[in-house]
């Protein structure tokens, strides 16, 4: 068994798609780093064979060129033994396309609906809402 390697021969490929998109579709990239639900783990060429479930949070591409950040509310990354990457998220959205003034607001709402007297439905769609939000406003204060 060898070592997950930046210097694999192959390289690490990324397929990242989306329901309606595919972002990246068996393109080499140097590492991946994702928010998985054992913990926040960077992916390389010749990583070990695995299934995470994605949490809300970062998945950060690192290219030669440099790296993209998208936040992604989860999904799941398989890691295959030929050094593939497939990583099917049920949304993904560039970091910088978030404000956080916006997400504050959206927060706030949430977090009244979820204290309110509003219906059980609504209370746990709120709780889930304001999960994703924490993460991504966690994520805009990191990057």
């Amino acid at each position: 068994r060898t070592y997950a390697s930046e210097s694999a021969t192959a390289g690490l490929r990324l397929t990242f798609a989306v329901p309606h998109q595919t972002l990246y579709k068996n393109v080499n990239v140097n590492q991946v780093n994702i928010a998985a639900e054992s913990g926040d783990m960077g992916i390389l060429a010749s990583h070990v064979a695995s299934i995470e479930q994605l949490n809300p949070g970062i998945v950060e591409v690192i290219e030669a060129a440099g790296s993209k950040k998208f936040f992604v509310s989860g999904g799941f990354a398989t890691m295959n033994a030929d050094s593939s990457l497939n990583i099917n998220a049920v949304e993904a959205f560039p970091l910088e396309d978030f404000s956080p003034e916006t997400i504050r607001h959206n927060l706030a709402e949430a977090q009244r609906v979820a204290n309110s007297g509003a219906t059980e439905e609504e209370k746990i769609a709120a709780k889930i809402e304001i999960e994703v939000l924490e993460s991504l406003q966690s994520a805009l204060n990191t990057k």
